[in-house]
């Protein structure tokens, strides 16, 4: 065997440890060492002078081994691949790969393998010699794969020592967590005790999977699986760190659960959060009842979702013409709004197609006296707005509330609108800005471990895609970033924008790119959100490596976005509560919530709720929440709320559930409002 073949035998073996692999590692050998071990390799006679100096020492050769001579591939199980680990058919160069392959894996590994250019070594050199002979030298040479190259160079000690850390941190979580304290926690998020519990559900499951696998595998590669895991970049590789962390750590060491779940909340938790889920002793709970007793509220937790039957007339802003008979209050009132219908009957409706905008309170004060129907155009950002009213199962129960009636509410608690947008949570990516592109691929049952990239050339021509990651200017940040897919694991890149006012006005193109094909099938799906609505491509065809695949390009103007599509679309539509959205919607009543009814003022935040025909809630909320309760029952708040958690709601025909906003923030809603005319607009809260 010659040196060129040897040299292309080590090319084969070490694409295939590419390929396998989605991170490579260097393991703690000094350089110059591994070249020396290298040269004594070579058996007597196989390494003969040349000139001055044996056969196989050269500069190219020993800058090769120095840099990746100590890199190896780490299996699942945690055993470790080598670059010198292949066969030759050759004795002269296999007793090098053998005594190279078994020192490096004698050695615990140091480091990620990053380098700032794709090719090692050199591939040849050429000497000139009198008489016009050419002499043609061979050397050690390879090309790196793309998840080893850092772009920036001054950044590559850094990302290397970042590397080191996670490993470290995860170990000693792996290490320092016990699996009893990781039962507890996910209990806790199983019964809602946890203030944003399930936002770690996902991270520490996994993190208790791979913690058996990890306490199965033998020690001495314990510190492998650890730096394989690490690099996969896994939502639970700095978990001891988080606040989550603190709790499973603090569980670990014997504190109290009370203790620990009060430290975890103090990070974590608002000033004035108040856990649905209490942990309470038997004590509390014997001393809650009697008191519950005494005040006369026994008959006062059982809780149902209320009804039109339930309200009376003084309390609606606004009754639908088709629903108002069935409404509390006697026939007078009846009688009061059929006799302002009938003033109406002769009046021939005038279409608008202008939207205007007003104000909530001159919408309630001026449009809604005179509106005979009224539509709500259901928009996706109104999910977590969903709302519905609660009353108690006996009518003449006694008020445990701040004000003088029965009735409480209950807003959305678990709403999601894209899947796509889960799985790029769940790798790490921002959801939340106000405008985002995301794609997805290996999702659809085949195997798919093509590398999709996500591109956005922004206005200006500055291109935010896997080597520039980052725009400062206008904080547009590809902030998932998967090149090598897990298998049948949804692989998902995300780009997003957190700031309006910092985005530059104009084109946002948007398309994707296959770096490489690595014969997938299923294409890939693409989303883009702005202002409440998704955007949804499917590409269904498979893709080449190199080419680009336009999906969109959204226009910044005037503070608003617009979208010229390449690809064919369709918005998203949810069904929420039993209701499609992106639709208008028939509103059954309008009203404040129950802490201004009556002519109450200032008892907490004021809301208005439009009511929505065919609304069903179909999650279990709260009966009611401590912040409503009497100051009697404070001392007894934690059995309160857990009280609270277990008077789901009963179901209920014609349940008053539809869509609720705060008069303390900031948003505005679309309504199709008939009267004398008919109406479209915008009323601002």
């Amino acid at each position: 065997m010659t040196f060129r073949e040897f040299r292309e035998e080590m090319r084969k073996h070490w694409a295939k440890m590419c390929d396998e692999a989605t991170a490579l590692f260097v393991v703690d050998a000094d350089g110059n060492e591994l070249y020396e071990r290298y040269q004594s390799a070579f058996a007597p006679g196989d390494n003969m002078i040349y000139r001055k100096r044996p056969e196989h020492d050269c500069s190219s050769c020993r800058h090769f081994i120095n840099q990746v001579g100590g890199a190896v591939e780490i299996k699942h199980d945690g055993s470790v691949v080598t670059i010198w680990g292949f066969k030759t058919g050759d004795q002269k160069y296999q007793r090098v790969c053998d005594t190279m392959d078994r020192f490096v894996k004698s050695l615990p590994i140091k480091d990620v393998l990053l380098a700032s250019r794709g090719p090692v070594g050199h591939d040849h050199d050429m000497e000139y010699m009198d008489g016009g002979i050419i002499n043609q030298y061979d050397h050690l040479n390879v090309m790196l794969p793309r998840y080893c190259i850092v772009s920036n160079d001054a950044r590559l000690g850094e990302m290397q020592s970042e590397a080191r850390i996670k490993k470290n941190v995860l170990k000693r979580a792996l290490e320092e967590i016990q699996p009893d304290a990781v039962d507890t926690v996910l209990e806790l998020i199983a019964s809602n005790t946890l203030y944003k519990g399930q936002e770690w559900k996902a991270s520490i499951s996994q993190f208790k999977e791979f913690q058996k696998f990890y306490r199965s595998v033998d020690k001495s590669k314990k510190d492998n699986v650890a730096w394989l895991k690490a690099a996969e970049n896994v939502n639970f590789a700095r978990i001891r760190n988080t606040s989550i962390g603190t709790l499973l750590v603090n569980i670990s060491e014997g504190m109290d659960l009370e203790q620990a779940v009060t430290q975890y909340e103090r990070i974590t938790a608002p000033e004035n959060y108040k856990r649905p889920k209490a942990i309470f002793t038997q004590r509390m709970l014997e001393d809650a009842r009697k008191k519950i007793e005494e005040l006369g509220y026994l008959d006062s937790l059982p809780r149902r979702f209320a009804t039109l039957n339930d309200i009376t007339v003084n309390n609606i802003l606004f009754a639908n013409r088709n629903i108002k008979p069935s409404i509390s209050g006697g026939m007078d009132a009846t009688d009061f709004f059929g006799q302002m219908q009938k003033d109406m009957q002769n009046v021939n409706p005038k279409r608008f197609d202008r939207v205007e905008e007003i104000s909530e309170e001159k919408f309630v004060n001026d449009v809604l006296p005179t509106a005979q129907t009224v539509e709500l155009f259901f928009e996706n950002r109104f999910a977590k707005n969903m709302v519905s009213l609660i009353a108690p199962i006996n009518r003449d129960a006694k008020s445990m509330f701040k004000w003088g009636n029965p009735f409480s509410w209950a807003y959305s608690g678990n709403v999601t609108d894209s899947l796509m947008k889960e799985h790029v949570k769940a790798a790490g990516g921002k959801i939340d800005g106000v405008l985002r592109f995301s794609i997805m691929w290996n999702d659809v049952g085949s195997h798919n471990r093509n590398d999709e990239d996500a591109h956005c050339i922004e206005p200006g021509g500055y291109h935010i895609f896997f080597g520039r990651k980052i725009d400062n200017m206008t904080g547009g940040m590809l902030d998932v970033d998967i090149t090598h897919p897990a298998l049948c694991v949804p692989a998902v890149e995300n780009i997003t924008w957190p700031d309006i006012d910092k985005m530059k006005e104009g084109l946002y193109q948007f398309f994707v790119h296959t770096y490489c094909g690595r014969c997938g099938r299923g294409g890939f799906r693409a989303e883009i959100e702005f202002d409440g609505q998704i955007y949804h491509y499917d590409y269904h065809h498979d893709t080449r490596t190199g080419r680009d695949y336009p999906i969109a390009n959204v226009i910044l103007k005037d503070g608003k976005f617009t979208i010229v599509e390449h690809m064919p679309s369709n918005i998203s539509s949810m069904e929420v509560w039993g209701l499609k959205t992106n639709q208008f919607i028939p509103v059954s009543i309008i009203c404040y919530s129950p802490n201004y009814w009556d002519e109450q003022k200032g008892i907490g935040h004021q809301h208005l709720f439009f009511m929505l025909n065919g609304c069903t809630n179909t999650e279990e909320p709260n009966g009611f929440y401590n912040e409503f309760l009497n100051n009697e029952l404070t001392p007894h708040k934690r059995v309160m709320e857990a009280l609270g958690g277990k008077a789901h709601v009963q179901s209920a025909d014609n349940q008053l559930s539809g869509v609720g906003f705060s008069m303390t923030k900031r948003s505005d809603v679309i309504v199709k409002v008939t009267g004398a005319t008919e109406r479209i607009m915008r009323v601002m809260f």
